[in-house]
């Protein structure tokens, strides 16, 4: 396939990863370290990062990885855009990943997916040029979890919608040039009058950026629509069918925040056991303390844990099974899992896991969002009651 590796990777191979995605993880990884870790502290503490990194990562196919060459993309498919999201760990900032995960991992699928040949020309190949950037606008001031909530609506007009109404915590929502919106269409109540536009971001749209105890690095957005005009042929999927949307993007959403927190995981578990090794206390390295390897041996098996539940929802979804169960499952259990974790790794490090040289204490301030975001804990344990017919 253009663009990606065929040479063997030296790390041993853990489904359903290939030799191919270990090599693409490999410099993916050099790509992080050596492009994006060392500004992370800086892009965190002005509480942005610059646009150019997506036509940075664009013009080494890092955007497209899952998409056709025909867009621009380099025909590979989900499994090296999990490598990608696994490896944006590195970076050292959740706000970074997030920023480009949403447009990479939530914003754009939809277009791929349900696009018409024209919107993907659009939208979709400027997307994966690192021209345009997306983010995805579902919630709302008074709609999370609860999407038949959702009160933004689009009241049909000759050629097109006017919306009006509000989207509140969109990542990228300040940047971005175009939102994949969830709008109401139909008086009807329930999930039955929803239906997703293609809205500019130009007249009639407000953004207002909100500040949050993690994430600095991302712009998180508060967006208001008042009467913006979206043209027919901005009409995503079929109207009134949104919900078929939503819940389609879940899946691969919900994947993604797993894989990042087993990765962002087995990143500050290496850490701290490097620190715990060089650190000494009472003339012996506190990693020789009965209670401190008790601590590692028990984050090593929460890691390996939720590696295990994630990679095989994983396989499941690349296969095209029905996995809402794993995938659900897999979500819940590692994001109040890594949040943990870090708080473990903060510990472990003492004084210096507070100061904010070390990293650990924003690890653990991103990490927090995880049980919240994509779906909450409550909301996912709501799901897989439902799967066992509760």
């Amino acid at each position: 396939m253009k663009g990606l590796p065929t040479a063997p990777a030296s790390r041993a191979l853990l489904p359903p990863f290939t030799a191919e995605h270990e090599e693409l993880r490999d410099s993916i990884r050099r790509f992080v370290v050596n492009e994006l870790r060392p500004h992370a502290d800086q892009w965190e503490e002005d509480r942005w990062f610059p646009d150019e990194v997506f036509t940075q990562m664009a013009a080494v196919g890092y955007l497209g990885l899952k998409y056709p060459v025909e867009y621009g993309g380099q025909g590979g498919d989900m499994l090296h855009d999990a490598v990608l999201i696994e490896e944006l760990s590195h970076a050292g900032s959740g706000g970074l990943a997030a920023g480009i995960g949403a447009h990479i991992g939530i914003a754009t699928p939809p277009i791929s997916k349900f696009g018409t040949e024209d919107q993907k020309q659009r939208y979709l190949v400027p997307a994966i040029a690192g021209e345009k950037i997306a983010a995805l606008a579902i919630t709302e001031p008074d709609a999370g979890s609860d999407v038949a909530a959702i009160r933004t609506s689009a009241t049909k007009v000759d050629g097109g919608w006017l919306v009006n109404g509000a989207k509140m915590f969109i990542t990228n929502g300040v940047r971005a040039h175009y939102f994949v919106t969830a709008v109401k269409t139909s008086a009807d109540g329930g999930h039955g009058g929803l239906s997703f536009l293609i809205v500019e971001n130009g007249e009639g749209v407000t953004t207002s950026k909100i500040e949050k105890m993690g994430w600095h690095a991302s712009d998180t957005a508060l967006i208001a629509f008042d009467d913006v005009f979206v043209p027919d042929e901005n009409l995503l999927g079929e109207e009134n069918k949104g919900f078929y949307l939503i819940m389609a993007n879940f899946q691969w959403e919900r994947l993604v925040m797993a894989l990042g927190a087993v990765a962002a995981m087995q990143r500050l578990f290496d850490q701290t056991l490097q620190y715990a090794k060089d650190r000494s206390a009472f003339g012996r390295p506190i990693a020789n303390f009965q209670v401190t390897r008790h601590k590692f041996a028990e984050m090593a098996t929460t890691i390996e844990t939720g590696r295990a539940l994630t990679y095989h929802a994983l396989r499941l979804h690349h296969l095209g099974m029905d996995c809402v169960q794993e995938v659900t499952m897999a979500k819940l259990a590692t994001q109040r899992a890594a949040f943990d974790l870090a708080d473990q790794c903060l510990q472990i490090h003492g004084g210096a896991g507070y100061m904010v040289e070390y990293g650990i204490e924003r690890a653990a301030r991103d990490l927090r969002l995880g049980p919240i975001g994509g779906g909450t804990d409550e909301i996912m344990k709501e799901i897989l009651g439902k799967t066992m017919g509760l």
